[in-house]
């Protein structure tokens, strides 16, 4: 089989831009070059003086756990398609003749960032290039939480007392492959769904609640551009309305309504929100074994109307990049939740560019 020359690849990548490339639109409007402080001091490499082959360009690195976080590879499958895909070979700016970084490469860099808790000065770093960009927090926020998933567990009723306990159960520290694939920091809780409509036409009395092992992401996204400005991750049990204290508001918001749903209204959240000078649009919950006023299912209706456009952010997640989390530990899972969230931005960043540009 004759080997394609240059002018054939040139010839094809043209023509995945004809199709619309969506990397080829990251690097045109997303400048990966300010991450690079952040990068450098994570990752501490040293001068080169000792010798050895020099690691890939902390950049590079960068770009392909966007590229990741963007298909939900896993690093095996991230290393096949770089090798295999143009689109991936221009965004990374690599020739067909340049090495690429195999999986344990990618495995060590992105676990030299998770041990340094470079994700939130990575994440930092771009909100920072949003901002300069003119896209500051504006006409109030709105608070979420959704569930993540991560590979279920299979312990016993003793193990699992142990874990939620802090403790680590009895005879796993003596097998340390053992405790190595064990995540101690997810845990179980219920997904409530809403009943569907029987065959025969009837309704079930009640909702359906569906067992959940995993983590937590709460955000909470500014309502006139809709970026994620402030982010949490915990295990999926933790309460959503205890996070909206825990550095989930953002101050440097242009306006001051916080909109939520009702596991965020408390008293403790209420009065925490007037001191800090925020205006609380948190829906109201219903009076026990009494009908929901007229009044207040008007105004929550109201509300809702805001606040579902957080929903948007956690679909775009699960269903464009397949949020999941594959690793072992809350550490190591708000890299993972974090890069999602960097990435999120970055495409509704590209959109709203598309949508000034055509203006």
């Amino acid at each position: 089989m004759q080997q394609p020359g240059f002018f054939e690849v040139e010839e094809r990548l043209a023509r995945l831009s004809g199709l619309g490339d969506q990397l080829e639109a990251f690097s045109r409007t997303v400048d990966f070059e300010v991450f690079r402080p952040e990068l450098e001091e994570a990752l501490a490499y040293s001068d080169g003086s000792k010798g050895g082959r020099p690691p890939f360009d902390p950049v590079l690195m960068f770009k392909i756990l966007v590229i990741q976080t963007l298909n939900n590879l896993s690093d095996e499958r991230t290393e096949y398609l770089i090798n295999d895909r143009l689109s991936f070979m221009r965004f990374l700016g690599l020739a067909l003749s340049d090495r690429v970084p195999d999986a344990k490469t990618l495995w060590l860099f992105r676990e030299r960032l998770t041990q340094a808790g470079a994700i939130d000065g990575l994440f930092n770093r771009f909100d920072a290039t949003l901002r300069n960009a003119g896209y500051l927090p504006m006409s109030g926020q709105i608070l979420d939480a959704t569930l993540v998933a991560a590979p279920k567990q299979r312990n016993t009723n003793a193990e699992k007392a142990d874990l939620r306990a802090g403790r680590i159960p009895e005879g796993w520290e003596d097998k340390p492959g053992k405790l190595s694939h064990k995540d101690r920091h997810a845990r179980w809780t219920l997904k409530f769904t809403k009943a569907k409509r029987q065959d025969d036409g009837t309704m079930p009395s009640s909702d359906l609640a569906i067992p959940f092992f995993g983590y937590k992401s709460h955000v909470s996204i500014d309502r006139k551009f809709r970026f994620i400005r402030k982010w949490k991750t915990t295990d999926a049990a933790a309460s959503d309305g205890a996070r909206l204290r825990e550095g989930l508001l953002d101050k440097t918001n242009t306006a001051s309504s916080v909109w939520a749903d009702t596991a965020y209204r408390s008293k403790a959240n209420e009065d925490f929100m007037d001191k800090q000078g925020f205006v609380s649009k948190v829906h109201r919950k219903k009076p026990h074994l009494k009908p929901m006023p007229r009044h207040i299912q008007k105004s929550n209706a109201g509300k809702s109307v805001v606040r579902s456009r957080v929903e948007h952010v956690f679909a775009d997640q699960k269903s464009q990049m397949g949020l999941f989390v594959r690793t072992v530990g809350i550490t190591r899972a708000t890299m993972r939740i974090g890069l999602a969230n960097i990435v999120y931005n970055m495409r509704r960043f590209l959109f709203l560019e598309r949508l000034n540009a055509s203006a």
